[in-house]
């Protein structure tokens, strides 16, 4: 279904009733899909437009018809997705969760539209959830800990917000290699985006003792800068600043603000720990847009999105070959054309894979991405040993990285050490409170590893929820439930997930899970009905 208002009539109130009307039905379809078998469950869409209609007797079409209905095309199942000019309207003045899909090819559309993400699903864990994932209630740590929230975009362009977002994220990134320091991850402040917020009911919601907050406005080639530290327990002001500065001087200013931060929360750094700290990936302004561009489309995990970020990151190491955020990123595009079998043969693009790996190593020592992504490579090829040690030392260099903590548990669960993994993947959720669906996967399957089923069961559940169109999930439940027991609903999900993923087969399983855990979850989808081999159509 698809919204579109007049520009003329349709003021700020209409287009928030659109936008409130159209996650109501989210809201309502949503409850009565929980009572339903996947196979039956309703998938819709909706689309959201603020534009020019036309009516005629009866019936409305134009531009603001055809771009709603165009969007509700791109909308998650299940999500409702609105544009740029809803977007401008609604932001900070709702409590939805608005995430910015960046510019969309909408089918019969000559322009590319700027897409949002709105939904009224909760955006963060309830306590008695984050207690039953990590098994500790989520609470002040007696050490620093601080979010950073997006920086505000006010230069009055909306091509301009990636930029604001690239700002937030190289704090994020500066400040997870902090140690004993808690830096909540990207994931979870960005859910902020868009929101006016009080920074002291951040401070509850994460339990962090401060928050960063901004803004950024580019103009030419100048930009202005403000940023403040905030208490969440007083709402005071700790440290607050303005720089106006060339575009070329904003790596510095990155640096300052991290460094001002690590004084005002009394940190004490050795010379190589604050050495970690500069934002040395590149001096190229151009470099880093297209890098932080590629960002996002690299972890939506579509294949689509993989590839226009690879082209944006060649042309990033094209201005600098020695920038190892843009290898490891390129890195990560060529290991998941490998694991997720986007071609016939997964060994080139994991070789491709290594070799950028290899790359942003050299260019940056300290590089946490490039030892993770060398971590999961090394597991895709049972190299185990080496898996663990690169996956460790990414987390030595980042202890406030949650992807590579998460990582991390991925590949210690994976390879008969279950509880070390869990440990590692509630750790990451600590510092990341609102996962992705892929951490929640994890840790189900590492308490199904370690026999404990109920729990898995459980948080298997969650991630299915937050990731309804992945089969990986359901393979990790098929296999829980059968140990369970409960052989028939085993078989009700795996049907689902070859709904999803029709040529899976159990032999085309994990074939980077230990043998112990690969035999044991294979032997359990056998059962519950998956062919063994792709049988060709």
């Amino acid at each position: 279904m698809h919204y579109a208002g007049d520009a003329v009539l349709a003021k700020f109130g209409a287009v928030i009733d659109a936008v409130s009307s159209a996650t109501d039905i989210q809201e309502q379809l949503l409850t009565r899909n929980a009572d339903l078998p996947n196979q039956r469950k309703v998938q819709f869409r909706i689309g959201v437009n603020l534009g020019d209609v036309i009516e005629d007797r009866g019936d409305i079409y134009g531009d603001g018809v055809n771009i709603a209905a165009r969007l509700e095309g791109v909308a998650d199942p299940g999500g409702v997705c609105v544009s740029a000019s809803v977007y401008e309207q609604i932001k900070s003045k709702v409590d939805f969760q608005i995430e910015d899909m960046g510019e969309q090819d909408l089918k019969n559309i000559a322009e590319r539209i700027r897409a949002y993400r709105v939904t009224r699903i909760p955006t963060q864990l309830s306590s008695e959830t984050f207690k039953a994932l990590t098994g500790e209630h989520l609470e002040l740590p007696d050490k620093p800990s601080i979010a950073v929230l997006p920086f505000q975009n006010i230069s009055g362009d909306p091509e301009q917000e990636y930029f604001a977002d690239g700002m937030s994220e190289e704090i994020i990134t500066a400040l997870s290699r902090v140690p004993n320091l808690i830096v909540i991850s990207r994931n979870s402040t960005f859910i902020y985006k868009g929101r006016a917020v009080d920074v002291r009911q951040v401070g509850r919601e994460f339990a962090v003792g401060h928050v960063l907050e901004g803004s950024i406005r580019k103009l030419g080639d100048r930009i202005r800068i403000t940023a403040q530290l905030v208490n969440t327990l007083s709402g005071d002001h700790l440290w607050a600043e303005r720089y106006d500065r060339k575009l070329n001087d904003i790596f510095d200013v990155q640096d300052e603000i991290t460094h001002n931060i690590v004084v005002e929360l009394q940190i004490k750094l050795v010379t190589g720990e604050s050495s970690r700290l500069l934002a040395k990936g590149t001096k190229s302004i151009e470099a880093w847009e297209l890098t932080i561009r590629s960002g996002p489309l690299i972890g939506s995990n579509v294949r689509d999105d993989a590839m226009v970020a690879r082209k944006l990151l060649e042309q990033a190491l094209e201005l600098d070959n020695n920038y190892a955020a843009a290898w490891a990123l390129l890195g990560w595009s060529y290991w998941q054309e490998s694991v997720f079998w986007w071609c016939s043969e997964p060994e080139k693009p994991l070789q491709m894979a290594f070799d950028a790996a290899q790359k942003a190593i050299s260019a940056d020592a300290h590089c946490p991405d490039g030892y993770s992504l060398l971590g999961d490579i090394y597991m895709v090829r049972s190299e185990a040993d080496q898996a663990i040690a690169m996956s460790e030392k990414a987390v030595e260099l980042a202890p406030g990285n949650s992807r590579s903590m998460a990582l991390l548990g991925f590949v210690l669960i994976a390879w008969d050490r279950e509880k070390e993994g869990i440990r590692n993947i509630q750790r990451a959720i600590r510092l990341c409170p609102f996962p992705p669906a892929w951490y929640l996967m994890v840790l189900g399957a590492g308490f199904h590893l370690d026999g404990d089923n109920e729990s898995a069961f459980s948080i298997l559940e969650q991630a299915v929820e937050r990731d309804p169109d992945s089969h990986l999930p359901l393979l990790w439940l098929v296999s829980t439930l059968v140990e369970m027991g409960r052989l028939e609903e085993a078989r009700t999900v795996s049907k689902a997930a070859l709904d999803i993923e029709p040529n899976f087969s159990a032999v085309s399983w994990m074939k980077n899970l230990s043998p112990k855990v690969y035999e044991r979850t294979k032997t359990n989808l056998l059962a519950a009905g998956f062919p063994e081999y792709n049988v060709p159509e």
